[in-house]
C-alpha cells in the first residue's frame, strides 16, 4: 500500500519538477541578460562576449544585447558575424546592425540592408527609419532620402513625429529647403515639439536663410515651445550672419532665463555672434566672465576675430591662450596661421608659432601643415612652403592649391605652371578645383600660353564644376592676354554674374588691341546698362587706347571727366598718350604727378626723357636722366617672353645669354634688312643711351623683343602663331618695326601682301601670324 502511494506520489511530482527546473532556468536566463547588458553598457565588450558564449541558452534580448554591443562601438564586422548566426532576428536585431552602419558612414551596407530587410518581409519601424534618414542627412544623399520618404508614405510612418523630424532635417541638410519647409508646414501645430522646430531653423541657418531662422525662432516661442542646447546656437549664428546685434541680445536675454547659460556650447555661440556683430568688446568680456578657460570658447573668438578681419586681435587672444597655457587644438593654428599670412607681423613671429606646432606635434596634421604651407606662400617666402610641402605625408587639393597660387601671386608663372602638372600626374593624382584652376589660368595669361590655358579650359569644362566667378574671370583674362578676343567674348556672353574684374578684363583685351569700337561700346554699356562704375583702371584703358589710335583730344577729354581720382594708372596713360602727340605741357603735369605718387618708378622719368629727345630738347631729357640717376632710380630692364618647344624663353636687350644667339643676332639682321627695304627708319629718340647716331640705331636693333621674335621665327613649328609678352610698354621704334614684320609673317597659304610681289618666299622659311602682347596695362600691339 505504502509503495503504490510512494510510485503514485512520482508520478504525480513530474510535471511539477519540470516546472520548477523551466522556471530556474528562465530565472537565471533573465539574470544572466541582466549581466550581459550592464557589461556592454559600460563598455566591457569582452567580458560580454565571454559571458554570451558561456551562456547555454539564449533568447531574443541575448543576441540583440550583443549585436547592438558590438555596434555601438563600432565593431560592425563581428555585430554582422553575429547577426547572421542570430536564429531568432527581429527588428531590434536588423536595427541595431543598420543603425551601426549608419554611424560609421557605411552608407551602402546600411541601405543594402534596409532593402533587403524589406525584400525578407520583415517590418521596419520608426527607429530604422530614424537612423537611415540621419545618415542621409549627415552624407548628403538625397536620392537615397527621398526614395525612404516615399517608403514612409507607403508606410504610413510619415506621421510619426520622430520620422517627420528626420524627414525635415534631411531636406535641410540637403540643401532643399522648400521641401523640409513643405513637410514642417503640413505638420500639425499640436505635434510640432522642440527637434521639429529646431531642425528646421536650423535648416533655415545652415542655407544661409538667416532672416527666415530668426522669424522661425520667434515663431517657436510663440507657440509656447522651449528652445533647447541646439536651438540656441543656430538662431544665433543667423543673427551673427547678418550682424543683428539686437536680435542677438534678446536672444542671449533668453538664454540666461531658460538656464543653458553654462552649456559651453551656448557660450561659444554667444561669443561669436558678439565676435560676428563686431562687438569684440562684449565677446572678449563673456570669455573672461566664464567660469572655466574654456578651450572652444576661446577657440571660437580667436576663429570669428580672423573671419571679421581683426588680425591683431586675434594674435592677442592667442597670446594669451598660450600664457595660460590652454590647449591649442588643430583648429585655432590655421586660423592664427592665417593672420600671418595677411596682417605686417614680423616674419620671426610666425616662424615661433611654427617651432609650437613642431613641438606640440601638430605639424603632422594636414590641416595645420595646408595653412603653413598657404601662410608662407602669402608672405612670399616660398622656399619655405616648399619645404612644408615636401614634409607632408598626404598631400590634397587645398595643399597642392596653396603652393600653385602662392607661386601665380608671387610670379613664379613657369614653377606655378610646372606645380599643376606635378599635381594632375602620377606624382600628385590630385584632381584640381575651381580655385587652382583659376590660378592656373591666371599664370597661363601672363606668360601667354594659349594652348595650355585652353587645355585648362577644357579639363575645367569636363570636371563638371558649377559656374564660378573667379574661373570665368581668369579665362576673360586669359583669353585677352592671348590675343583671342572672340574666345573672351564668348565666355563673358556665356557669364550669368559679372563684377568690375570681369569687365575690366574685357575692356582691357580690347584696348590692348585697339579695337576702339568694341572697347567703348562695352566701356558705356558697364556705365549705362549695367550700372557700374568705372574705376581708375577702366579710364586709363580708354584713355590709351584714344591716345595710341591718335585721338588726344579724346582722352584729355576723358581725364577731364573722370568721377574718380585719377590714380598713378591713369598718369601713365595720360604721359603715354602725350609722348605720343609731343603734347609736352600735358606730359609734364602727368610726369609730376606720377613722380609724387610714385617717386621710386622709373616710367616718368624715362618717358619724359625720350618725350624731350623727340622734341629736340637734349639738354632737358640729360637733366632729367641725371635726376634719375642722383634719386638712385634705375629703369626696369625690359624683359620678353616666347614660347618654343615646349619652353619658355626669355630675352632682355642686346641679350647674348641664349645658346642660339649667334642664330637669333642673324636672323634678327635679317628682319631689319627686310623692313628696311619696306621704307623702316629707326626712331634713334627711343635710345636712351648717348650713343651716336649709328650706336642708337644698333642698340634699337636689339631691343628684347626684336630677339624674341627672331627666336620664334627659329624655333616655332610651321604654321604655329609666335607670341610673345613683355613686362614693359613697347617702345615706338618695336612698334613700328612689328608692324613691318607682320606683313611678312602671315599665315601659310596666304599670298604675299602686293608691296612684297618680288620677294621670294625662301626669304622667310615660314609664314606665320604673330602676335606682340605686353603686360603693361597701357601696353600697345602691332597692328
Amino acid at each position: 500500500m505504502l509503495r503504490l502511494k510512494f510510485r503514485n506520489w512520482r508520478l504525480t511530482s513530474t510535471p511539477s519538477r519540470n516546472y520548477i527546473h523551466s522556471n530556474a532556468v528562465r530565472v537565471n536566463l533573465h539574470s544572466t541578460n541582466l549581466k550581459l547588458g550592464d557589461l556592454s553598457k559600460s563598455g566591457r565588450i569582452e567580458e560580454a562576449r565571454q559571458l554570451f558564449d558561456k551562456m547555454p541558452e539564449k533568447d531574443e534580448y541575448t543576441w540583440n544585447t550583443m549585436i547592438v554591443a558590438y555596434s555601438s562601438s563600432g565593431r560592425l564586422s563581428d555585430a554582422k558575424h553575429l547577426f547572421h548566426r542570430n536564429p531568432v532576428k527581429n527588428t531590434i536585431s536588423w536595427n541595431a546592425l543598420i543603425s551601426g552602419h549608419c554611424k560609421n558612414g557605411n552608407k551602402d551596407e546600411a541601405l543594402s540592408l534596409f532593402w533587403e530587410m524589406q525584400f525578407q518581409g520583415r517590418s521596419f519601424n520608426e527607429y530604422t527609419l530614424g537612423s537611415v534618414l540621419k545618415m542621409c542627412a549627415l552624407l548628403g544623399l538625397l536620392l537615397r532620402g527621398e526614395q525612404i520618404h516615399g517608403c514612409t508614405v507607403k508606410t504610413a510612418f510619415d506621421f510619426d513625429v520622430g520620422v517627420v523630424n528626420g524627414l525635415i532635417d534631411m531636406y535641410a541638410q540637403c540643401r532643399r529647403v522648400s521641401e523640409a519647409e513643405y513637410i514642417f508646414k503640413t505638420m500639425p501645430a499640436e505635434r510640432r515639439n522642440n527637434v521639429t522646430w529646431t531642425s528646421m531653423l536650423t535648416g533655415y541657418s545652415r542655407n544661409g536663410f538667416a532672416y527666415k531662422a530668426i522669424e522661425c525662432f520667434r515663431d517657436m516661442r510663440r507657440e509656447g515651445t522651449q528652445p533647447n542646447q541646439f536651438t540656441f546656437p543656430s538662431v544665433l549664428t543667423a543673427c551673427g550672419a547678418v550682424c543683428a546685434r539686437r536680435v542677438g541680445v534678446q536672444v542671449h536675454g533668453c538664454i540666461v532665463k531658460s538656464g543653458f547659460k553654462t552649456n559651453i556650447f551656448v557660450q561659444s555661440a554667444v561669443i561669436a555672434m558678439y565676435a560676428k556683430c563686431r562687438d569684440l568688446a562684449t565677446a572678449r568680456a563673456l570669455l573672461q566672465d566664464m567660469e572655466v578657460d574654456d578651450v572652444v570658447s576661446w577657440n571660437s573668438l580667436v576663429v570669428e576675430c580672423v573671419r571679421e578681419g581683426f588680425k591683431e586681435e586675434a594674435l592677442s587672444l592667442f597670446g594669451r591662450m598660450h600664457e595660460r597655457d590652454m590647449k591649442i587644438d588643430e583648429f585655432t593654428l590655421p586660423s592664427v596661421l592665417n593672420c600671418f599670412a595677411t596682417s605686417r607681423t614680423e616674419m620671426k613671429i610666425a616662424s615661433s608659432v611654427h617651432c609650437l606646432i613642431v613641438k606640440t606635434g601638430y605639424g603632422s596634421y594636414k590641416l595645420v601643415s595646408n595653412a603653413l604651407v598657404d601662410m608662407y606662400a602669402k608672405r612670399g617666402t616660398m622656399d619655405s612652403a616648399l619645404k612644408v610641402f615636401e614634409r607632408m605625408v598626404e598631400k590634397d587639393v587645398i595643399s597642392w592649391t596653396a603652393l600653385v597660387t602662392g607661386n601665380t601671386h608671387n610670379g613664379a608663372y613657369e614653377e606655378a605652371l610646372k606645380l599643376f602638372c606635378k599635381m594632375r600626374g602620377d606624382e600628385g593624382g590630385v584632381s584640381p578645383d575651381q580655385i587652382v584652376t583659376a590660378s592656373v589660368l591666371s599664370a597661363s595669361a601672363e606668360l601667354t600660353l594659349l594652348e595650355f590655358g585652353q587645355q585648362v579650359h577644357c579639363n575645367h569644362i569636363k570636371s563638371g564644376f558649377p559656374a564660378s566667378l573667379s574661373v570665368d574671370n581668369s579665362l576673360v583674362t586669359m583669353y585677352t592676354k592671348c590675343g583671342c578676343l572672340e574666345d573672351a567674348e564668348a565666355v563673358f556672353n556665356s557669364m550669368e554674374f559679372k563684377d568690375l574684374i570681369t569687365w575690366t578684363a574685357l575692356i582691357v583685351g580690347y584696348a590692348k588691341n585697339g579695337l576702339i569700337e568694341e572697347a567703348q561700346r562695352y566701356f558705356e554699356s558697364m556705365r549705362t546698362v549695367y550700372r557700374i562704375a568705372p574705376g581708375p583702371e577702366h579710364y586709363a584703358c580708354m584713355i590709351d587706347l584714344y591716345g595710341r589710335s591718335g585721338d588726344f583730344a579724346k582722352a584729355e577729354e576723358l581725364l577731364n571727366q573722370m568721377e574718380v581720382e585719377p590714380d598713378a594708372t591713369v598718369w601713365k596713360a595720360i604721359l603715354a598718350a602725350s609722348r605720343k602727340h609731343g603734347k609736352i605741357e600735358t606730359g609734364e603735369r602727368a610726369a609730376r604727378t606720377l613722380m609724387e605718387l610714385e617717386p621710386n618708378n622709373a616710367v616718368p622719368y624715362v618717358l619724359l626723357s625720350t618725350m624731350y629727345s623727340a622734341a629736340g630738347r637734349q639738354e632737358e631729357a640729360a637733366n632729367i636722366r641725371r635726376l634719375m640717376k642722383s634719386r638712385n632710380i634705375s629703369k626696369e630692364p625690359g624683359c620678353s617672353w616666347v614660347e618654343g618647344r615646349g619652353r619658355v624663353h626669355s630675352f632682355m636687350s642686346e641679350d647674348r645669354r641664349h645658346q642660339r644667339m649667334v642664330e637669333i643676332y642673324s636672323k634678327v639682321d635679317e628682319m631689319m634688312l627686310l623692313i628696311r627695304e619696306a621704307g623702316y627708319e629707326p626712331d634713334v629718340s627711343f635710345a636712351l643711351h648717348d650713343l651716336d647716331k649709328e650706336g642708337k640705331e644698333l642698340g634699337l636693333a636689339y631691343h628684347s623683343e626684336k630677339l624674341a621674335v627672331a627666336f620664334g621665327l627659329l624655333a616655332v613649328p610651321d604654321g604655329a602663331p609666335i607670341r610673345i609678352i613683355k613686362n614693359l610698354r613697347v617702345c615706338g621704334d618695336c612698334h613700328s618695326a612689328m608692324k613691318l614684320l607682320v606683313t611678312f609673317c602671315i599665315y601659310k597659304n596666304w599670298k604675299i601682301l602686293h608691296l612684297y610681289t618680288t620677294m621670294e618666299a625662301t626669304k622667310l622659311q615660314t609664314y606665320r601670324l604673330l602676335h606682340f602682347l605686353t603686360t603693361s596695362p597701357s601696353g600697345c600691339r602691332g597692328q
